[in-house]
């Protein structure tokens, strides 16, 4: 069984693989702004742009709130900190990684002595 962190995760992880979400996502770092301000830099209709935005957001990455005709996206911290926490989970095991490597390439490896 899956549990809902996980697949929220799966979600999240799945919206980001796409260089055109990660781009739209590198602006919203910057702030708030309504969608036809982020398609400005796109060579891509607005549909197309708004289908990023709502996997995006159906992955609660950004969130949106419409003010009159305008809907205004912005980045959700609280699904990109999950993120963020699961990836540093293994900065453990790569620095551990690096440091044997770093040891064998010297010549200090135990095992080849």
């Amino acid at each position: 069984m899956v549990n809902n962190s996980t697949s929220n995760l799966d979600d999240v992880f799945s919206a980001l693989s796409d260089p055109t979400r990660r781009a739209i996502l590198e602006r919203l770092f910057h702030g708030e702004m309504t969608v036809s301000t982020l398609a400005e830099p796109f060579d891509m209709s607005m549909p197309a742009i708004s289908k990023h935005l709502r996997v995006l957001e159906n992955a609660g990455v950004v969130t949106q709130r419409k003010l009159g005709r305008n809907r205004y996206y912005s980045v959700n911290p609280v699904a990109m900190k999950q993120a963020s926490e699961w990836l540093n989970r293994w900065s453990h095991f790569w620095k551990s990684q690096f440091a044997n490597l770093d040891r064998f390439l010297r010549g200090d490896d135990p095992t080849t002595k």
